[in-house]
């Protein structure tokens, strides 16, 4: 990271440095109060100005970050903060982790991805819609509704809460 210049002011120092953005432009200037608010520093919210983007934040102080802390994610500061979680300024890295083209089943399956089968490849015991001569799942000339494995309904306006009374 490079500086610019360097301007003192009476009351508080103020630095003028570049700070490494993902964006296409390279290089965004970037004002701060000190010199500690960089990419990659962690501080309180309570010390960072509107705008900031921030990454890796604490629910409770002392706890350690539970948010925004996947590949490629960042947060940024709408309004005045007074709390004194933690926080980190920057992107997290990787932007590209979703983009990423898995080659074969097997990489889903060690990240933990099962697969998803067809109710209709299913023999009738396992779903609703299973069984049957060829792809079919009708039980009659109109054909079966799309049901859940336990046969309730998931599509055209089901009614899944309790009924209102009607006056």
């Amino acid at each position: 990271m490079a500086f610019l210049s360097r301007a003192r002011v009476v009351s508080s120092a103020l630095f003028v440095k570049r700070a490494f953005s993902s964006s296409s432009t390279g290089y965004n200037p970037m004002f701060s109060p000190d010199i500690s608010s960089q990419v990659g520093s962690c501080m309180p919210i309570s010390m960072m100005r509107i705008g900031t983007i921030i990454h890796n934040i604490e629910m409770n102080p002392g706890q350690g970050g539970k948010l925004v802390r996947t590949a490629g994610t960042y947060s940024t500061i709408l309004k005045d903060p007074s709390a004194s979680k933690m926080e980190t300024i920057g992107v997290v890295s990787n932007p590209e982790h979703k983009t990423k083209k898995l080659r074969k089943a097997g990489h889903s399956r060690w990240l933990g991805r099962r697969p998803v089968v067809r109710g209709v490849a299913m023999n009738p015991v396992d779903h609703p819609h299973g069984g049957g001569e060829g792809k079919s799942k009708s039980s009659g000339s109109r054909g079966r509704q799309s049901v859940t494995p336990w046969g309730k309904p998931t599509k055209g306006g089901y009614k899944t809460g309790p009924l209102r009374r009607r006056k």
